[in-house]
């Protein structure tokens, strides 16, 4: 069988929700890598927060972190890292136009490096893994450079009226997604980023042509991949508008979805 390229978003599709990777499904990729097939993750968390489930797999293939924002490959300093931040006068911006709206906090991150506009413990379990450095202060005062993404925290009622603020203000500069539950927050990163584009610069690396890529996803930050994707998956827990645009939906990510797919396609 020829070669495939794999791509796995994490949380609610390679992750069952107490956070781990259940038995069959992490056999199933295994056994994928050892008939030669390419298995990544493309995912909104930053790299530090992935690596243990990089690490777990095995993966010697570069990953996509923050949506497309940074893509590199961790054991390989030959192969060129892509990072494409958000203009910090751009941040500068968004920062003080949110004042006119009730958000909970604002937090930046510069690769594995975060910022966070005010402290806040409830936002803490979304940094710390990985012992990143961590600065508390005004994001318009603390940042030294541009970061790569920006999440800003807000409750329900409010995500749907900043979102439309964005996009009514800052469309032309910034892509913006919904994070799905339990985080009401709303990501930023850099105008035409997402996890299509480094999927394609690992893909054009690896010779692998999009018909022989499949990708799983859950949420709307999976919408590009899938559709680039040759065999676009949306899990069973998935959002509708991911339902509708993928090729194929699987079961959840609490019943294997991923194995059975690949069990199918791959001959395993």
């Amino acid at each position: 069988m020829q070669k495939h390229l794999v791509v796995l978003d994490l949380d609610g599709t390679l992750l069952t929700n107490d956070k781990t990777i259940a038995h069959q499904t992490k056999q199933t990729l295994l056994q994928a890598k050892d008939e030669g097939h390419h298995v990544m993750i493309a995912t909104g968390r930053p790299y530090r927060a992935s690596a243990p489930f990089y690490e777990e797999l095995g993966l010697v293939t570069p990953i996509v972190n923050f949506n497309g924002a940074f893509v590199h490959h961790p054991f390989n300093t030959n192969w060129q890292t892509f990072h494409q931040p958000i203009d910090l006068s751009v941040v500068h911006d968004v920062v003080s136009s949110i004042h006119a709206y009730e958000y909970e906090n604002l937090l930046a991150e510069i690769k594995d490096d975060v910022y966070i506009h005010r402290e806040d413990d409830w936002m803490s379990p979304l940094y710390a893994m990985g012992n990143p450095l961590v600065r508390i202060g005004d994001l318009r005062d603390t940042l030294p450079a541009d970061p790569t993404s920006l999440l800003i925290s807000a409750n329900e009622i409010n995500v749907p009226i900043i979102r439309n603020h964005l996009q009514a203000v800052h469309a032309e500069v910034i892509e913006h997604r919904r994070w799905g539950a339990p985080f009401p927050l709303i990501e930023i990163v850099k105008k035409g980023l997402n996890k299509a584009v480094g999927i394609d610069l690992v893909a054009k690396e690896l010779g692998i042509p999009r018909e022989r890529i499949i990708a799983f996803g859950d949420e709307d930050n999976d919408l590009e991949m899938l559709e680039y994707a040759g065999v676009g998956v949306a899990m069973g827990n998935a959002i509708d508008c991911v339902k509708n645009i993928a090729n194929e939906i699987t079961l959840s990510n609490e019943e294997n979805g991923i194995a059975v797919i690949l069990q199918e396609r791959l001959k395993l």
